[in-house]
C-alpha cells in the first residue's frame, strides 16, 4: 500500500521535544506557537498586498483558538450552515460562505449570518438574489476556470465535469446580474504558479464583468506558510489585480493557518506477523485521519528511521482497509508504546467519525514557548451514542 501513497511532509518543529505521554492516547496536540507564527505570515500577506485573508473553517476549526484567529485575520469563510454558525458565534469579523447547494429551509439563516453569500449556480443566485439584496449581503458566484492545476483527480475543482463552479465558457452577461463578486478556488496544497497559470487563464474572459465586481475570491489550497512558498510573487499577483482592476481581492487558506502546528499521538496495542510486522494502534486511517484512505497519503511519522523494524500499521477497526502505512523504527515496537504522526491538525479533526464506535481522539492545546499544556476536549461514550437513534 505505501508505494501507492506520497508521503506527507511534516516539519517535526518543537514537537521533536514533546513528551507523548502526557497527553491520553489518541489525542490531537495542537502547538498554539506555530499557529500564532503562521497567522503572522498571512497577516503580514494582508499587511503588504492590501487583500482580504480569512480562514478556512473547513480546514482548521478548532474554536478555542479563535480569539488568537481574530487578532491576525478579519474574518473566515465557512462551507454551510453549521460553519457559518460557529464562524459568527465564535470568531466574529467578515463571514464569507459558499456551499455547493443552499436549502430553502436554511437560507433565510445563511443570509443572517454572512456579509456574503456565493452561489455555485446562477440558478440558485437567481433564487435567492432578492433575498440577498433585502438583506443587504453581497452576492458572489463560483466559476469554473476549465483549467486544472490540481495533482489529484479527486480534489480538482476543475476536472472534467466537475459540479463545482459556472463553467466560464458557459457564462453569460445574464448569470451575472446581481453578482458583487467572483468565487475561484481551484488550488490543493500547492504555491503560487498554480495560482498565477489560473489567473492567466481566465483574466482577460472576466474582462466584460469587471466594472460591476466589487471582490474576486481565489478561495483555499494556498500553501502560504510553506517554507518554499514565493510570497513575494504572491503579493505582487494580488496587488496588481487590486490596483489594475480596482477591486478587493480575498484568498481563503485553511491549510496553512495549522501547517505542522498539529500531531496525532498513538499507541501500540497489538503486534504480529503475516509476511511482515503488523501493529495495530488506537488510531484509525478511516476514523481519523480518513484523507490517508481518501487521497491517499502517507502521513510523515515523528522520528521515523530510515533502517530498522518496520511495521504496518493499521486501525482497530473492522474495516480492511484501515491501514495507515509501513514506518520503521530503530528497535521492535512493544505494547503501550506511544508515536505520532505529523501536520495533523488541519483535515483530521475536523474529518474523525465514530465508525464501528472507535473513539473520538482528545484534543490538547500546547504552547511550546511556555510548555503550557491544557486539554480542550476528551470524547466518550456519550459523543458515539448522540450521533445515533
Amino acid at each position: 500500500m505505501s508505494d501507492m501513497m506520497t508521503t506527507q511532509a511534516g516539519d517535526p518543529g518543537a514537537f521533536k521535544d514533546f513528551d507523548l505521554n502526557r497527553v491520553p492516547s489518541p489525542c490531537f496536540v495542537v502547538d498554539a506557537s506555530k499557529v500564532e507564527a503562521n497567522l503572522q505570515i498571512l497577516k503580514d500577506i494582508s499587511d503588504r498586498s492590501g487583500a482580504s485573508v480569512l480562514a478556512a473553517l473547513k480546514a482548521f476549526s478548532m474554536f478555542s483558538l479563535a480569539p488568537l484567529v481574530r487578532q491576525y485575520l478579519p474574518g473566515t469563510c465557512a462551507s454551510g450552515i453549521y460553519e457559518a454558525r460557529l464562524a459568527r458565534e465564535e470568531y466574529g469579523g467578515e463571514v464569507a460562505t459558499f456551499c455547493a447547494g443552499y436549502k430553502d429551509s436554511d437560507i433565510d439563516e445563511i443570509i443572517a449570518l454572512s456579509d456574503h453569500v456565493i452561489f455555485n449556480s446562477p440558478a440558485q443566485k437567481d433564487r435567492f438574489l432578492a433575498k440577498c439584496q433585502a438583506e443587504g449581503v453581497q452576492v458572489g458566484l463560483r466559476i469554473n476556470p476549465e483549467y486544472s492545476v490540481g495533482e489529484v483527480a479527486k480534489y480538482d475543482p476543475s476536472a472534467p465535469c466537475s459540479r463545482l463552479g459556472t463553467p466560464i465558457s458557459q457564462l453569460t452577461p445574464e448569470d451575472m446580474n446581481g453578482v458583487d463578486g467572483i468565487h475561484i478556488h481551484t488550488l490543493c496544497e500547492q504555491g503560487v504558479q498554480p495560482l498565477m497559470h489560473v489567473w492567466s487563464a481566465v483574466e482577460y474572459k472576466l474582462l466584460p464583468y469587471f466594472k460591476q465586481l466589487k471582490w474576486l475570491n481565489f478561495g483555499g489550497g494556498h500553501h502560504i506558510t510553506r517554507a518554499d512558498y514565493d510570497r513575494d510573487v504572491l503579493i505582487y499577483l494580488l496587488k496588481d489585480i487590486r490596483t489594475k482592476y480596482e477591486i478587493d481581492v480575498i484568498i481563503e487558506p485553511g491549510e496553512a493557518i495549522a501547517l505542522d502546528a498539529g500531531i496525532l499521538v498513538g499507541e501500540v496495542i497489538d503486534t504480529f506477523s503475516n509476511d511482515k510486522n503488523i501493529a495495530i494502534t488506537d488510531i484509525s486511517a478511516t476514523c481519523h485521519m480518513p484523507d490517508v484512505i481518501e487521497a491517499p497519503y502517507r502521513p510523515a511519522l515523528l522520528g521515523e528511521v530510515d533502517e530498522g523494524a518496520t511495521y504496518r500499521l493499521g486501525g482497530p477497526s473492522c474495516l480492511a482497509g484501515d491501514v495507515i502505512g509501513d514506518y520503521t523504527w530503530d528497535k521492535p515496537l512493544q505494547i503501550g508504546q506511544r508515536f505520532a504522526f505529523l501536520d495533523q491538525a488541519h483535515y483530521s479533526m475536523v474529518k474523525t467519525n465514530t465508525f464501528n464506535g472507535v473513539p473520538l481522539p482528545s484534543i490538547a492545546l500546547w504552547d511550546s514557548r511556555t510548555d503550557e499544556l491544557k486539554m480542550i476536549r476528551e470524547f466518550n461514550y456519550d459523543d458515539f451514542k448522540g450521533r445515533l437513534s
